[in-house]
């Protein structure tokens, strides 16, 4: 395996100035109701094109499902994201998508994601619109996580489960094209090449900078520029003009590997 790592630093973008989370999560959307439904119903538009259903689900028994939580706050979409309690043994204190390991009580993932986002910051099924699943993430060799898209209703408060998460934010969607602090590690294995995402995010209100990484940050920007339809400022693995097929492939090389 061959790996290398790149640091860039960005200058802030405007919308990364947008206030963070605790403000965000109760203030009006700041945009006319005509606008705010326009750049929602645009968004849900281009998610939908990009929905692969239950394409892959037959690939392996051992299923989870993240929940991508979207809203529009003063003009904007945000994606919402948790940060893990210490008091979990695994990956105590990381920042994540609400989400977790299928019940034999789950109807499909869809379930799974709600049951978990329930669970979690206590957002019941009824405040978010599932738009779509996107191609799955394949952890740990054979478990598969399903990334479903939603869209939360704008009166959503997070209540966290202190068990579970010790922290609620937010981050402007746009913040995973255009990062003010951001790293890659490229790295081989099988004959393909991937790419690691990390951003630094801090929350102007409070001061507080998150680490967002991993299988987060990879559906992070796989939602933004299905979304948003930018041209990212670092280095991706993807074909901007055939997005979804060669995310698939993308997927698929990893799958094939783990195999090996």
């Amino acid at each position: 395996m061959r790996m290398r790592v790149r640091k860039l630093f960005f200058l802030k973008s405007p919308t990364a100035r947008s206030p963070g989370s605790e403000g965000l999560m109760s203030r009006p959307s700041g945009l006319p109701e005509p606008a705010r439904n326009n750049l929602i119903d645009d968004a849900k538009a281009r998610l939908r094109r990009f929905d692969v259903g239950t394409r892959y689900s037959h690939l392996s028994s051992n299923k989870y499902s993240v929940l991508l939580p979207l809203l529009v706050k003063e003009g904007n979409l945000y994606l919402l994201l948790t940060v893990r309690s210490d008091k979990l043994r695994r990956a105590p204190g990381e920042v994540c998508f609400p989400g977790g390991k299928r019940d034999p009580m789950d109807m499909d993932d869809t379930a799974t994601a709600l049951r978990e986002a329930q669970e979690e910051v206590g957002l019941h099924p009824h405040q978010v619109e599932v738009i779509s699943h996107l191609v799955p993430y394949l952890i740990d060799n054979d478990a598969l996580v399903t990334p479903v898209v939603g869209f939360l209703d704008h009166n959503f408060q997070a209540q966290p489960n202190a068990d579970e998460v010790k922290d609620v934010f937010l981050v402007p969607l746009d913040y995973f094209l255009h990062p003010q602090v951001y790293y890659q590690k490229h790295f081989t294995h099988a004959s393909y090449h991937f790419v690691l995402h990390c951003f630094e995010y801090t929350n102007p209100e409070t001061g507080v900078k998150y680490v967002i990484k991993g299988m987060t940050s990879k559906l992070a920007v796989l939602v933004a520029l299905i979304i948003l339809e930018k041209s990212p400022s670092f280095d991706i693995e993807f074909d901007l003009n055939d997005l979804i097929p060669s995310c698939e492939k993308t997927f698929l090389r990893k799958y094939s590997s783990s195999k090996l």
